[in-house]
């Protein structure tokens, strides 16, 4: 991913989304791949350019999804209704409704509900993605074939793939204790079982054993891979046709612009995989009985046969309209915070 600063472009699109993830993410949704934050040119910026970039690229990441956290709560909460509700509760939910129970019951704040744990949760995401993808790239620049073809376009594409990708699974394993954390809290409403971080780590590993902790972990890293290929190709498919029918168009307009459509497109594709995260992750929650008792495709099969298709994109609206402020936050935090840590200008 490449735009006005390769790597200022590839960061903000990384911390903004992700969750494609994995937020995520990228998250998200996406959970997307810390991984993408590097452009090779980076190898000859200074050191403490580098720890800029990293900073500002965390920090922005924070700063973007605390704007968005109303519409990821939104999100999470339309996303886990279908575990504890019955049909006729299901078929008048809607983004508005919801909104307005939060605001009604909980409050305009509950509104940020576990958002602590997101920022919290940025900084070694970010960290792990940056020192894992480096290690990846040197592993796979390593083999054969690859390195035999080391100034080509295409083996520096798959370099970098494959390396994203490694490193978002990476990142998404050892961080996902938060990322579940942050669920729980989430989907809390009425009743709070747990009452902040430290409570909710120790309350699961006290209810369900240390492998509480990574319920759900197996969808995540299954969605890696595809939210990241999508984005990525998306991505430069439009850049490219963008920039050959109109070359004189702002780059930071056509990054905004290919980051967010590549980012809708991701979560479109990936969303099912994002949803049964979500609910297996809530799965025998305080105290809760379990409802899914299968396997990752037995619960797809059960989400399909009780709520159809439908079931599988719930939530999905407000995950859309925060992609666009998600970017374009996340772009120009990245940019002043870079500006100012670096002590330089802005690349152009």
């Amino acid at each position: 991913m490449q735009s006005v600063a390769a790597l200022a472009r590839s960061q903000m699109q990384t911390e903004a989304r992700i969750e494609v993830v994995a937020e995520g993410g990228g998250a998200q949704r996406s959970l997307l791949s810390g991984g993408s934050v590097l452009h090779r040119h980076e190898q000859r910026q200074p050191q403490i350019e580098t720890v800029a970039r990293l900073l500002s690229g965390g920090v922005a990441g924070a700063v973007s999804k605390t704007c968005t956290a109303p519409l990821a709560r939104l999100t999470i909460l339309l996303q886990v209704q279908g575990m504890h509700s019955d049909v006729a509760t299901l078929r008048k939910a809607s983004i508005w409704r919801e909104a307005s129970r939060v605001v009604y019951e909980e409050g305009f704040r509950a509104f940020w509900k576990g958002n602590l744990v997101t920022v919290v949760h940025r900084l070694p995401y970010s960290s792990i993605s940056f020192c894992s993808y480096e290690w990846y790239k040197h592993l796979l620049q390593l083999i054969p074939r690859l390195s035999r073809h080391r100034n080509s376009e295409s083996a520096d594409a798959c370099v970098r793939l494959l390396g994203g990708g490694l490193a978002g699974i990476t990142a998404a394993s050892i961080t996902y204790p938060l990322d579940l954390v942050r669920t729980r809290l989430a989907a809390q409403t009425n009743t709070m079982y747990y009452r902040g971080i430290s409570h909710a780590l120790y309350a699961i590993c006290r209810d369900e054993g240390i492998k509480g902790l990574y319920k759900g972990l197996g969808a995540t890293l299954l969605g890696v891979g595809p939210s990241l290929a999508i984005s990525f190709s998306v991505y430069e498919t439009l850049r490219s046709h963008w920039q050959l029918k109109r070359p004189h168009d702002s780059a930071v307009l056509v990054s905004l612009a290919s980051g967010s459509l590549s980012g809708i497109a991701s979560s479109t594709v990936t969303f099912p995989l994002d949803l049964v995260r979500r609910r297996k992750q809530l799965e025998g929650a305080a105290g809760r009985s379990r409802v899914y008792t299968t396997s990752l495709f037995g619960t797809f099969r059960h989400i399909l046969g009780t709520e159809g298709v439908r079931g599988l994109y719930r939530g999905i609206l407000p995950e859309y309209y925060k992609v666009v402020p998600g970017v374009g936050i996340a772009f120009m935090t990245f940019e002043a915070l870079k500006s100012c840590l670096s002590g330089s200008p802005n690349e152009r």
